[in-house]
C-alpha cells in the first residue's frame, strides 16, 4: 500500500500490467517521431503532476504517444498540454503557460493533474478493462488527496466513466443513476466517510485537438470551467494576462 503520492507516483511509473500497452508505450519511445529522434522518451507510465497537498484534482484520459509518453509528466510536450496548462495558468492554477519538459519550472499552484490510464494507448483509445485494470491506481490517488481536495475537474466523458467509480471507491456517495457528463456540469458529492468533506464534481470537454482546433472547446470555455472549480475548492482563481 502507498502511504504518500511520491511513493504512489514511484509504482505508477514501474506498472507493466497491461501487455498490449507496454508494447505500444516501448514501441513508440523506440521508433519515435522524427522531430524528436534525438530525444530519449520516457517510455513509461506516467504519473500524476502536482503537490500533495491539492485541492482541485483534473482528470484527463491517457498520455499522448509523443507527449507525455515522450517527456514522462502529464499533459507535457502536445497540443492538449498547451491548451490546458495555458488555462491552467490564465486562472491563477500554474506559475506559466507552458509545459514543453520536465524540468521546465512549470510548477502547479493548489491543483494536481492526473489520468485514470497512465500508458499511451494505441489510437488515444484505451480498451475497456486497460481503463479497468489502472484504476486502481486512481482510487488510491483519491484517497491520498481526501484530506485537501475540495474539487475534481473531469476531461472529456472517457474519464467521467472511470473516475464515478474511483471516487465512490475512495469515499464520495456517487447517487444514482449516476450524473451525467456534459460540459460545464457540477455536481455535489456528499461524503461516505466520517469527516470527509463534500466534493465538488465539475464536467469539461477534453483539451484534445478535435476538439481545441473546431472550436467545440474555446480557451474561454475551459477557463471558465477551471476558473469555477478553483472558487469552489477555495483556491481563489486570479486571472493572468495570456501570452500573445
Amino acid at each position: 500500500m502507498c502511504r504518500t503520492l511520491a511513493e504512489l507516483d514511484a509504482s505508477v511509473a514501474d506498472c507493466f500490467a497491461c501487455p498490449r500497452l507496454v508494447a505500444w508505450r516501448e514501441q513508440v519511445a523506440r521508433e519515435k517521431r522524427a522531430a524528436f529522434r534525438d530525444e530519449t522518451y520516457w517510455g513509461r507510465p506516467v504519473p500524476g503532476f502536482g503537490p500533495a497537498d491539492a485541492r482541485l484534482l483534473i482528470i484527463g484520459l491517457a498520455p499522448a504517444a509523443h507527449g507525455g509518453n515522450r517527456t514522462g509528466r502529464m499533459f507535457t510536450g502536445d497540443r492538449s498540454g498547451d491548451v490546458l496548462y495555458a488555462a491552467m495558468h490564465a486562472v491563477g492554477l500554474a506559475n506559466q503557460p507552458t509545459s514543453v519538459r520536465r524540468g521546465d519550472g512549470l510548477e502547479l499552484l493548489g491543483a494536481r493533474v492526473t489520468a485514470p490510464v497512465h500508458c499511451a494507448p494505441p489510437d488515444n483509445k484505451p480498451a475497456p478493462d486497460e481503463r479497468d485494470r489502472c484504476r486502481g491506481w486512481l482510487d488510491l490517488e483519491l484517497g491520498l488527496l481526501a484530506p485537501t481536495v475540495r474539487a475534481v475537474v473531469v476531461l472529456g466523458a472517457f474519464g467521467w466513466q472511470a473516475a464515478l467509480p474511483a471516487l465512490a471507491e475512495a469515499g464520495w456517495v456517487v447517487p444514482r443513476p449516476r450524473p451525467k457528463f456534459g460540459h460545464g456540469v457540477h455536481y455535489t458529492l456528499a461524503p461516505a466517510v466520517e469527516g470527509r468533506a463534500e466534493l465538488e464534481l465539475f464536467g469539461c470537454y477534453h483539451v484534445s485537438q478535435q476538439n481545441t482546433f473546431t472550436g467545440r472547446l474555446t480557451p474561454a470555455m475551459l477557463e471558465q470551467v477551471l476558473a469555477e472549480a478553483a472558487t469552489a475548492a477555495g483556491l481563489h482563481p486570479r486571472r493572468n494576462r495570456r501570452a500573445d
